[in-house]
């Protein structure tokens, strides 16, 4: 089998083919993705934007979802090719803990359909035309998600991560535009995430968070580092556990070390300072007359403000009375088929009592009358309580 190469070998070479005939590609650091890279900025964007999306939720009061990302490597000539329509871009700056920036691409369909909800619409009627206010709208919502994601970024990086306020701008990417006026990375390959959002009823499309391939890389360094740090310490708090115990024996050997010294000390006083504490010990050759207590006896006396009270005084308290015709358990499925004319079937069979509760208690048994239009209900029984 010499000079035959092995498969894990053919599959090195052509990659590094790859990468030396892609365009804008000078070093393997700033070449495409590997497997792992396209993973973890995955897990990293589906973090970060499920944390968004409930920001969102809050801003327009519709049900928000956020799929699964995908990642792939692209060029702004390959993107445009299946997303050429007016899109709002929406270009957030990280300030702290990142260096860098990312662009966030929404259809402007839904950016009217969101800002539409922000200002108190029903979404279907959204406005014909994007204006400066709409553009605000987006900015100020696309500032709370990305701020949201920041924070969960800060906590998977184990750094705080800030953002710029987000600067938005309405581009039609089927005309002839320079892509440097977005961002100077989109002139090359760099990294596209792209998501499925639905809000509500209102909106099913598609959004897409570009990064520079040196971010994602730097991203992926730093959410590898971070996994590592989150799996050591267990180890090294593990052993110092059972050290806490034996602190109070050792606290208690002081203590009692201190009390012949407090006995020694009194040994050199006068018997004055001793009489005191003599005095305080019984006596042991006299007689102690000791008595048992007595107590006054009570005597059932009769109160004549308790006669004059009687059962006037609680005549208008309110009380709830509740008829139970019966009762049946279903369950959730058989609930959700409940249309008009179902049938319910209870516990009871026809013409036997029903109950009469007041307050939540059985007080009465009964059975159904009719009052000239109305139900009512004649007491058959009264339930006595049982001692």
């Amino acid at each position: 089998m010499d000079g035959m190469l092995s498969q894990e070998e053919i599959n090195a070479l052509l990659g590094d083919m790859g990468a030396g005939s892609s365009s804008g590609s000078s070093s393997g650091d700033s070449g495409s993705l590997s497997t792992d890279e396209k993973d973890a900025i995955g897990e990293i964007s589906n973090i970060c934007m499920g944390t968004a999306a409930t920001t969102l939720y809050s801003l327009v009061n519709q049900k928000v979802v956020i799929t699964t990302p995908v990642v792939d490597v692209t060029t702004w000539d390959d993107m445009t090719k299946e997303y050429a329509r007016p899109c709002v871009f929406i270009n957030i700056n990280y300030k702290e803990g990142i260096d860098g920036n990312n662009v966030l691409i929404l259809k402007e369909e839904d950016v009217k359909v969101i800002t539409d909800l922000m200002m108190g619409g029903d979404g279907l009627n959204p406005s014909p035309e994007l204006t400066d206010l709409h553009i605000s709208a987006i900015c100020e919502a696309m500032n709370q998600m990305m701020g949201s994601s920041a924070t969960s970024l800060s906590s998977m990086l184990n750094c705080k991560v800030d953002i710029s306020p987000p600067e938005a701008e309405l581009i039609d990417m089927a005309g002839s535009i320079d892509p440097s006026k977005i961002s100077t990375f989109i002139n090359g390959e760099f990294v596209n995430v792209t998501f499925r959002m639905t809000i509500g009823e209102l909106v099913d499309s598609t959004i897409m968070q570009l990064y520079p391939i040196d971010l994602a890389k730097e991203l992926y360094k730093k959410f590898s580092s971070g996994e590592e740090d989150v799996v050591e310490p267990p180890k090294a708090q593990a052993p110092p556990q059972p050290t806490p115990q034996p602190a109070p024996q050792q606290q208690q050997a002081p203590q009692q070390m201190q009390q012949p010294m407090m006995d020694q000390s009194m040994m050199g006083q006068p018997m004055m300072m001793q009489q005191p504490m003599m005095m305080q010990q019984p006596m042991m050759g006299q007689d102690v007359n000791v008595q048992n207590v007595q107590f006054k006896a009570f005597n059932p006396m009769p109160n004549p403000v308790l006669q004059q009270e009687n059962i006037d005084l609680i005549m208008d308290v309110p009380l709830d009375v509740s008829v139970v015709l019966g009762r049946t358990k279903k369950s959730i499925k058989e609930i959700l088929e409940f249309a008009p004319g179902t049938i319910i079937e209870l516990n009871r069979l026809a013409g036997e009592p029903i109950d009469v509760i007041v307050n939540q208690k059985l007080v009465a048994k009964g059975e159904v009358v009719v009052i000239e239009e109305s139900f009512g209900i004649r007491i058959t029984d009264i339930i006595k309580e049982k001692m």
